[in-house]
């Protein structure tokens, strides 16, 4: 082959020539740089459901190339020990609103511009990947334009270092839902974060408008909500026929559905109508668990962002109301958890991040523990079963040849604490150190 180029070379015109040349020397700064990296460590768990002794996984620029053995390893490889560390596949979080803090979130939107929220959002999903979570998706955010799709944009163009995301620019919400503002007098004009529809109309119109803006996800508030002012988290707000044209619109583009649903009949419509996810979940019952396990529609239900705000000395006075139902109702919401995993339903992991330090995140892992799941589960779920909710299991979610090379290290064993996970000291994503505390 290499005779036949040289031939080829030899014979083409001058002018021909030259251009070869300046194509080859355009090339040699990629030949320079490109080399081939292994992580070595002294386990790893695998995103399959393996556990790895004495593991080398060799990345070649962003890919996973092979997991072997340090002693089958290319000589010029250039080798990150990682020592008596156990690594995994970059986690996978699928409820995210980095563009938030942790006040009231409800006005966050009135005080920053769209602009400052950008930079608020990359600096939070900054932490987040240092924290050990590669890849997010986003649940809606507050902000009236699309920064959480614009952070995305600049990342994807390696404008910034941040992790892979994913999602929705806004909620929809009915009016009064929870996604609207309900605490003004209606003299006033305040603009909500949330997208406000009524009506099938509506919905779709709102629909089509995320998609043509960047959204790869809808989010819909089906249910009222735990923490926005003048609702309930029990009450059930869209109609079937708004769900299903949401459904359907969204389907025409390939765009996937997540339902935010407390209520249990919320919930039913949600999943009758064709959403890929329900987030929360709280007041579940028996018959949803069972159209969700019938249906193949996946639970997420964000544990975290309660445990945050019991923990918390203040709370913004708005929010008083909402964690009152949350603490009343907790028994019985950890109850359901245990009903659903026993039963089958199937569960993705996401936080509900609206802002908190980024390592309280993995505690999700601990919770999901708590309701009966294995550590190795609880990992799955974060990982794994995450890439396959985001139809994206051919890129992400494993430690396998071919796949992205996102991947962490604790110190720990996180098969037996599971808190390890709050305490991630390396992080490689899309095969760049991030991260390395070793």
């Amino acid at each position: 082959m290499l005779n036949n180029l040289y031939v080829y070379f030899v014979k083409a015109p001058v002018s021909m020539r030259q251009r070869l040349i300046l194509v080859l020397l355009s090339l040699l700064p990629v030949i320079a740089t490109a080399q081939k990296v292994a992580l070595v460590a002294k386990a790893l768990i695998d995103g399959t459901g393996q556990v790895i002794f004495s593991p080398a996984v060799l990345i070649d620029n962003n890919k996973i190339v092979a997991v072997t053995t340090k002693a089958k390893l290319p000589k010029d490889v250039t080798l990150i020990d990682l020592g008596d560390y156990t690594l995994l596949p970059g986690l996978i979080d699928l409820h995210v609103h980095p563009n938030l803090t942790t006040g009231d979130y409800q006005v966050d939107h009135l005080k920053a511009s769209s602009a400052a929220k950008a930079l608020l959002g990359l600096k939070n999903l900054q932490d987040i990947l240092a924290a050990g979570w590669t890849t997010v998706r986003v649940a809606g955010d507050g902000d009236v334009g699309y920064a959480n799709l614009e952070i995305r944009d600049a990342i994807n163009k390696g404008m910034f270092t941040g992790p892979r995301i994913f999602g929705a620019g806004h909620y929809l919400s009915t009016t009064g839902g929870g996604g609207d503002i309900n605490f003004l007098s209606y003299e006033q004009r305040v603009v909500a974060d949330g997208l406000i529809v009524d009506g099938p109309e509506e919905v779709r119109k709102a629909v089509r408008t995320e998609i043509k803006y960047g959204s790869d996800w809808i989010k819909l508030l089906v249910t009222g909500a735990f923490m926005s002012a003048g609702d309930n988290p029990n009450n059930v707000h869209f109609s079937a026929e708004e769900l299903k044209a949401a459904v359907d619109e969204a389907s025409k583009r390939d765009v996937p559905v997540m339902a935010h649903a407390h209520a249990a009949e919320g919930i039913k419509l949600a999943v009758r109508s064709g959403v890929r996810t329900i987030e929360h979940g709280s007041f579940i019952d028996e018959e949803a668990m069972d159209l969700m396990i019938q249906k193949g529609t996946w639970l997420i239900p964000t544990f975290c962002v309660h445990t945050y705000f019991e923990q918390q000395p203040t709370v913004d006075p708005a929010l008083q109301k909402s964690l009152e139902i949350g603490r009343r109702t907790k028994e019985s919401m950890y109850a359901n958890m245990r009903l659903a995993v026993k039963k089958g339903v199937k569960f993705g992991l996401g936080s509900d991040n609206v802002g908190w330090p980024a390592s309280f995140s993995a505690s999700e892992l601990a919770e999901y523990v708590s309701i009966g799941m294995t550590p190795m589960q609880a990992i799955l779920c974060a990982t794994k079963v995450n890439a396959e909710i985001l139809r994206k299991e051919k890129e992400l979610g494993t430690i396998e040849p071919g796949k992205l090379a996102d991947l962490i290290a604790v110190k720990g064993d996180p098969l037996k604490d599971i808190t390890e996970l709050q305490r991630v000291k390396f992080v490689m994503a899309n095969g760049k150190v991030v991260k390395n505390e070793k």
